[in-house]
């Protein structure tokens, strides 16, 4: 049943994941959303919406916004003195909607 679980996941990441000239890409529990697949906000999100109604998991705490804090302002940007911190981003790992789909529920912060 979690072997099922896993690959659905894989199933559903791959519609999102665009296409491939040569190889396509292999994918593990500890592939980054963001980092290693690159997707953007925008596209973590309908995958998101996606996968809480496909496999029923019920979405708890969960907000884009914690793996894809905003963007600052191009003013922000551009002004020398303003020291700005870097925003610490928690995983987005594949891993963790294969134990979120088992569990039923969103399981992180």
């Amino acid at each position: 049943m979690s072997d099922d679980i896993e690959q659905r996941i894989y199933e559903l990441v791959r519609r999102y994941d665009g296409v491939y000239l040569f190889k396509q890409r292999t994918l593990t529990p500890q592939i980054d959303i963001d980092s290693d697949l690159n997707f953007e906000d925008a596209e973590a999100a309908a995958l998101m919406e996606e996968f809480f109604a496909e496999f029923n998991v019920a979405r708890g705490t969960f907000a884009i916004e914690t793996y894809y804090p905003p963007e600052p302002s191009l003013s922000e940007i551009l002004n020398p003195f303003n020291k700005r911190a870097v925003p610490v981003v928690p995983d987005f790992t594949l891993g963790m909607l294969i134990e979120s789909a088992k569990a039923g529920s969103w399981l992180y912060e």
